[in-house]
């Protein structure tokens, strides 16, 4: 049975990694609010980019883009997004597990692996897997030369034939205690079919130009939405995780104390004891 010194320490030990995972879990919480308003602040644009591309297309003005075209099933890029960070839950064990259901079912090797975060990064190193480019730093917040980077990297790969898809893996934000895993298509782009019974648009200079201006500022846009989204559910994961985490150590901290009370009440009844029997052999 541990010692009354034993089960203080323990008390103390305990004390000490509640205040670390609070403190985490206000962290958390401050940076999910932030990830909150980056993420809101995008979609309205991301919506009235694609509305634009969508009645282009529907009005038939579209005309033939590289970034439209529907290619036999072949080669794809998988992007999956994770965090740099551990102490979020099952974050980034839900993702690499959707990541190695998406792989099996397209085989390995028509696939061409691009991991965002050092956490998915290190998971799929340590299994053998060669990436596209250098992996890629998840950060704390997106970074623009990050969304860019990403961008242009799906763009070349597509543009440039080694692959026919652009794929990410990503965890999207639904609430704070709400998240789900997505797989989105982000090349080809993807637009609403030509209604011949539509009015058509008038393009100036003319539709290849704003083509070429608008798909991959869309590619972008899209790129920018996953990476806001997944980050804001990075937050929201890490702080239920470390409020989980405060409550067991309070739990914990209960437990031992009631321990500690029975132990030291024993101590004190035996020491009660003790005297009795000393002051009845003197009698």
């Amino acid at each position: 049975m541990a010692t009354l010194k034993q089960i203080r320490r323990r008390i103390r030990s305990v004390q000490s990694t509640r205040q670390i995972t609070k403190a985490m879990e206000m962290v958390a919480a401050a940076k999910l609010r932030k990830a909150q308003v980056r993420a809101a602040a995008v979609e309205p644009y991301a919506l009235a980019l694609r509305e634009a591309l969508d009645r282009l297309s529907a009005s038939g003005s579209l005309g033939g883009h590289p970034l439209l075209e529907r290619r036999p099933e072949g080669r794809t890029l998988l992007c999956v997004v994770g965090s740099d960070r551990g102490l979020c839950g099952g974050f980034n064990a839900g993702v690499t597990r959707l990541a190695e259901q998406r792989l099996a079912a397209l085989g390995p090797q028509r696939v061409r692996l691009q991991p965002v975060g050092g956490r998915v990064a290190r998971y799929f190193a340590y299994r053998g897997w060669d990436f596209a480019d250098a992996a890629v730093a998840a950060g704390d917040q997106v970074d623009p030369a990050t969304v860019g980077r990403l961008t242009r990297l799906g763009l070349d790969h597509f543009l440039g034939g080694e692959v026919d898809r652009v794929e990410f893996i990503y965890t999207r934000f639904l609430t704070t205690a709400r998240r789900a895993l997505e797989t989105e298509t982000v090349v080809p782009v993807a637009l609403a079919e030509p209604d011949p019974a539509g009015a058509p648009y008038l393009c100036e200079p003319d539709a290849a130009r704003v083509l070429a201006a608008l798909l991959p500022r869309h590619v972008e846009t899209r790129v920018l939405a996953i990476l806001t989204s997944s980050f804001a559910a990075e937050h929201s994961a890490r702080m239920l995780a470390m409020g989980n985490a405060t409550r067991n150590a309070d739990e914990v901290m209960t437990e031992l104390t009631l321990k500690a009370n029975k132990v030291r009440q024993a101590v004190i009844t035996k020491e009660l004891l003790e005297i009795v029997g000393g002051a009845e052999g003197l009698a």
